[in-house]
């Protein structure tokens, strides 16, 4: 029984740590197909928690092998310790999946079960990962969905919603693919479940498309070295970069961004500098969006956006409402964390609408992390943005995968909300998103330049954007109930 299980559980990490590579920079969607699949062939056969947590360790624990790396360099943690926080991050969220692969078990009594209770729990699994414990969408599964033409559907369920389309094909190929008991019948149940899966692929509603008026901007990517970006010394060559850059591009714009506190310091504590910005801003005519630091109290103070209209007399500001734990705060119930890595800043969650104003449009503001959350996009659509700006800094990350997961999940806003994204970075990837998932123009990473390009403003409001995930949950809850009154009533007997 120890070998079976140590089998199982080995079989699943490694199909777990398939996982990672179906997400970009890789973009090996169809993967995730044979790794679900041969997973939910092993929670079949037993030691559902245990192969459901190892799949899980494989897609987190090994898929977020890049935090390690950021830890050790810029919190100053040992390896050892590094790998362990690596290790730890990736046991909470393999929780998830350990759920996921126990719901699927415990209410799969008959076959043609598996089409319902399989796909329903990867939803279940994907929004709880998405919102407990302040949650952590990375790699959410319906990502892999962007660049097929099931995306329309995240106009309408968002991306939790399209978890369940790959987890219904693979539970149509297991039914396809099981043993001699029952398999006429399970043949036939997994034809319909593909049948089903290729019908809702076919029949998938066409993304928003925006109506508004066309404007030009310009993304600056400063390109400024994590090692430098909070250095002293390195202000005056930050500033200058970011304003040389600018210059070369303000006539022929109508609107700049720059990213995440790309003014790495506050400006209301350097007179001199906010002056030379004031009159930068003022010589090029245009608009400025930058990332920047806001005091808000004497200890306290906010990461966000600000937005400088040389015709306005006074600037707008949003702050970052979804901070990052461990990394911009630290949980109250962990502060010892305070002395193992001292560099942590402590910031203050804004309250904010998150919205900028600048020559009349409205622009919802989404700080980095921000942009994992669907709830975070619907938040500012709902509020009167017209289109979204990500501005955001995964220099942290070096040239590991980060960044381009990172940017996985803002295409997908883009689809949820109907809006073009607008997304500066400082090292990569900036680029603009069109309201469909698809990228307009993108430049390399690593590299001082701007993009320049145009997008559209809209009014419109998306399914999804006007009843959130309720539909979704409520349609769970429906589908669930029978499920469960059957297995209570079969217990019973």
């Amino acid at each position: 029984m120890f070998a079976t299980r140590t089998f199982h559980a080995s079989l699943a990490l490694i199909l777990g740590a398939l996982m990672p590579f179906t997400f970009s920079p890789f973009d090996y969607a169809w993967l995730a197909i044979p790794a679900l699949t041969g997973w939910l062939w092993l929670i079949q056969r037993g030691y559902p928690v245990l192969t459901g947590f190892a799949f899980g360790l494989g897609w987190f624990a090994l898929g977020a092998w890049w935090v390690a790396p950021t830890l050790h360099i810029y919190g100053h943690l040992p390896w050892l310790v590094a790998a362990i926080c690596v290790l730890l991050l990736g046991s909470v969220l393999a929780l998830f999946p350990a759920l996921w692969a126990w719901l699927t078990w415990r209410f799969t009594k008959k076959s043609y079960w598996l089409l319902l209770v399989f796909p329903a729990a990867a939803v279940i699994e994907e929004w709880l990962r998405g919102n407990m414990l302040t949650g952590l969408p990375w790699t959410a599964l319906g990502n892999l969905l962007l660049d097929t033409p099931a995306i329309g559907w995240a106009s309408w369920f968002g991306v939790y919603g399209l978890a369940l389309l790959p987890a219904l094909l693979a539970a149509s190929l297991v039914l396809l693919i099981s043993g001699p008991s029952g398999f006429h019948q399970n043949r036939r149940t997994g034809a319909i479940g593909v049948a089903i899966t290729l019908l809702l692929f076919i029949c998938a509603p066409a993304p928003a498309t925006p109506e508004g008026s066309t404007h030009r901007v310009a993304l600056v990517q400063g390109n400024i070295p994590q090692d430098q970006k909070w250095d002293a010394s390195f202000v005056n060559e930050t500033m200058q970069r970011y304003a040389s850059l600018s210059s070369q591009v303000a006539e022929d714009v109508d609107i700049i961004i720059w990213p995440e506190a790309a003014v790495p310091f506050f400006l209301e504590r350097s007179p001199s500098w906010s002056q030379w910005l004031n009159e930068k801003i003022q010589s090029w005519h245009t608009p400025l969006l930058y990332g920047g630091l806001k005091l808000t109290g004497k200890r306290s103070a906010q990461n966000g956006l600000f937005a400088h209209d040389p015709a306005l007399s006074e600037q707008s500001f949003a702050g970052k409402h979804h901070l990052v734990p461990f990394g911009e705060y630290i949980p109250a119930w962990i502060p010892f964390l305070h002395t193992l890595v001292p560099e942590i800043a402590d910031f203050k969650a804004a309250e904010d609408r998150g919205l900028v104003q600048a020559r009349g449009m409205t622009y919802g503001s989404l700080i980095c992390y921000e942009s994992l959350f669907p709830e975070e996009a619907r938040a500012r659509v709902l509020a009167g943005a017209q289109i979204l700006v990500n501005v955001t800094n995964d220099a942290w990350y070096g040239e590991t995968p980060a960044a381009w997961q990172h940017f996985q999940a803002a295409r997908m806003r883009a689809v949820e909300t109907g809006r073009y994204v607008l997304r500066a970075a400082n090292t990569g990837v900036t680029a603009i998103i069109q309201p469909n998932g698809e990228v307009a123009s993108r430049i390399p990473w690593w590299t001082p330049t701007v993009l320049k390009g145009s997008f559209v403003s809209s009014n419109l409001l998306t399914p999804y954007v006007r009843w959130g995930d309720w539909p979704l949950l409520i349609m769970l809850i429906l589908l669930a109930m029978p499920l469960i009154l059957g297995r209570i009533r079969e217990e019973k007997l």
